[in-house]
């Protein structure tokens, strides 16, 4: 059995984050001692795993307390739950879209620094030496 400390540094989240996870009811398996003290056996350390996951897709904790819950619901859910997942498959899609444009705009800003530091051209990035048309 884990703390929640030890789970936190395992899996690189908060603690605060951890209880507030478990308090929102999306680490179904987890225990507590005689204290009421939060206790992770592997399968809520898998659970809290799959949660962070969907977490940093962009699914909020509604929606993953919706999806912890077709979970426990069993194997009759799995069609509903692929359709979730298949939404946010497309947004983090989306999402790497927009990631790769951002850095083609940054490789083409980091070459046209280059180009004035090897003074290929001449600084055009500063507005103060930008003449008024």
């Amino acid at each position: 059995m884990y703390t929640v400390k030890e789970v936190a540094k395992l899996l690189g989240l908060t603690e605060h984050t951890i209880r507030y996870y478990t308090d929102k009811g999306l680490v179904p398996t987890i225990q507590r001692d005689k204290n009421n003290i939060r206790l992770f056996d592997d399968d809520s350390i898998n659970w809290l795993t799959g949660v962070k996951y969907l977490k940093q897709c962009g699914m909020s904790v509604e929606d993953i307390k919706s999806y912890v819950d077709l979970c426990l619901l069993g194997d009759s859910t799995i069609h509903e739950r692929y359709q979730i997942i298949m939404e946010y498959k497309a947004a983090a899609a989306a999402q790497l879209e927009e990631a790769k444009l951002k850095v083609k705009y940054m490789e083409d800003k980091a070459d046209h620094y280059l180009d004035i530091i090897n003074q290929v051209i001449p600084d055009d990035t500063n507005p103060a030496k930008w003449t008024k048309s």
